[in-house]
């Protein structure tokens, strides 16, 4: 059986739309954080960390893994969209409530002297009012029309940008920060409201959130397992360490996730409705698979890549020498965050079969990894700490893979022997890269030479080897996309 050429054109528009979504989104973010960057203080952006870690969580507990388990969903139905939105409006409501009297609790863990309070109360806002533009955003991928999702993305960081910027030249600090980030949810939310259709009715059906209950759980679980520890490196930075290094820290982890969120996004919301849609034809869904991670790997590894060999140049030419020490901080997520992304990609494979069990197995998994990891490394310092990070997220990668074999029957070779000639083509294309820091001395122009040539080799290299996949992305990217049936072959090609 091949792919109807409808679902192919219209999961090509989608990434299509979702890789302008997310590249627009780092653009804006890239520039608003390198002005913040360089008139803001360390102990500011440490302030702001210190209260993202918990707004991670409390954004987690709104949602509550409901919008994913609508898009997992066949057809979900009026009702359920209505009671999902109220339930997350609700949620926020009473969790906003909780943080609120939470608040100097929170300073006293940070040691910030009094100023956390109100900006956490301030800034806890954010994910109520995110709360009102969940179920939108969740319809729209389920249909796989994310135009407007990313429309209101960038409308969003435009507005959010040029707040953030003004307060930080007229000297708010870190308050700067704060509002940007309200700024940009109340964006987002009015022009979903606005150019959406949909509105919920006044109606909360307990049937139709049980119904849903299993898979939601389960993906609430999981990711509430996975916010914990990928927070739990802020938490110990600033609590044992201190606001300068947690500050170093959330810069290196705020520029390398830049990269790792938007790719993960692009794949898992462009592939999880289309997985899902054929999880009961294995052969399609097998096929699927194959693209998912090829394309994955094609992706993540030059990015990642090249973010790894350049960091040095690019941390010069915005930041001067002010943030040196979060350069190799960097480096080392950058390289976690291809292991990141693909076992985010193999959390899709199993969310879109429905087995949340295996979800919560698998953050539970990698929840001990990580714990014996910071055991180990975190009393030789904050960059030991990264290290371990790094180790964890290879094990995790190579035990997800396996894992992904026991729900769907794809075989974990066959997922990891899939994305070894990208890995290698990488490397090889990384080497020249690197070396050019021996002659040029000017960091800008250092860096355009390493992105031409690391990204030139590395698609070089494809097309000698007769890459399949380069060849389909680069004629849909060129405008000469037919919409052609894929053969049975598909899982085996490059």
């Amino acid at each position: 059986m091949s792919e109807a050429p409808s679902l192919k054109l219209k999961m090509a528009r989608t990434l299509k739309w979702n890789t302008f979504d997310k590249l627009s989104q780092q653009v804006l973010y890239a520039v608003t954080g390198i002005v913040l960057a360089n008139i803001l203080s360390q102990e500011d952006f440490g302030l702001v960390g210190a209260i993202l870690v918990f707004q991670a969580f409390a954004t987690l507990f709104v949602d509550s893994g409901f919008s994913n388990a609508l898009v997992q969903r066949k057809d979900p139905t009026v009702t359920d969209y209505s009671t999902v939105f109220w339930f997350n409006l609700g949620m926020s409501v009473a969790i906003y409530v909780v943080l609120w009297f939470a608040a100097p609790l929170i300073d006293q863990i940070f040691h910030a002297d009094g100023r956390l309070v109100p900006m956490s109360r301030v800034m806890f806002l954010s994910f109520i009012i995110n709360a009102t533009a969940l179920v939108q955003t969740n319809r729209l991928i389920k249909q796989m029309n994310v135009k407007m999702v990313a429309m209101s993305n960038v409308a969003g960081l435009v507005v959010s940008g040029v707040v953030g910027i003004w307060l930080a030249v007229a000297g708010y600090g870190a308050w700067a920060m704060v509002w940007q980030s309200i700024s940009l949810a109340t964006v987002k939310s009015i022009w979903l409201w606005i150019t959406t259709k949909w509105r919920p009715m006044w109606e909360f059906s307990t049937a139709s959130l049980r119904s849903i209950f299993k898979v939601g759980a389960g993906v609430m679980t999981s990711n509430l397992l996975n916010i914990a520890f990928q927070n739990i490196y802020s938490f110990i930075i600033g609590a044992f360490y201190n606001l300068s290094q947690l500050g170093c820290y959330t810069q290196a982890d705020k520029w390398s996730k830049m990269g790792v969120a938007s790719l993960s996004s692009i794949l898992n919301t462009t592939f999880l409705p289309v997985l899902s849609g054929v999880q009961d034809d294995r052969e399609r869904f097998y096929r699927m698979m194959s693209k998912t991670n090829r394309l994955a790997a094609y992706m993540a590894l030059p990015s990642m890549g090249l973010l790894f060999a350049t960091a040095p140049a690019i941390f010069h030419v915005l930041f001067g020498h002010k943030w040196d020490a979060a350069i190799l901080l960097f480096q080392l997520l950058a390289v976690r965050g291809v292991f990141t992304i693909m076992s985010s990609v193999y959390y899709t494979y199993i969310l879109a079969v429905g087995n949340a069990k295996q979800l919560v197995h698998s953050e539970v998994v990698k929840c001990i990894i990580i714990a014996i990891a910071i055991a180990i490394t975190v009393p030789y310092g904050i960059k030991w700490l990264v290290v371990g990070q790094l180790v964890a997220g290879v094990v995790c990668y190579v035990y997800n893979a396996v894992l992904v074999y026991k729900v769907t029957g794809y075989h974990w070779a066959l997922l990891i022997n899939e994305i070894m000639i990208f890995a290698l083509v990488a490397v090889l294309s990384l080497f020249p890269a690197s070396a050019l820091g021996l002659w040029i001395k000017s960091d800008l122009l250092l860096l355009l030479a390493q992105i031409a040539v690391g990204g030139g080799i590395y698609l070089a290299l494809n097309a000698i080897f007769r890459s399949s996949l380069q060849r389909e992305v680069l004629s849909y990217a060129f405008g000469r996309f037919s919409g052609k049936k894929e053969g049975k072959s598909a899982p085996r090609r490059r």
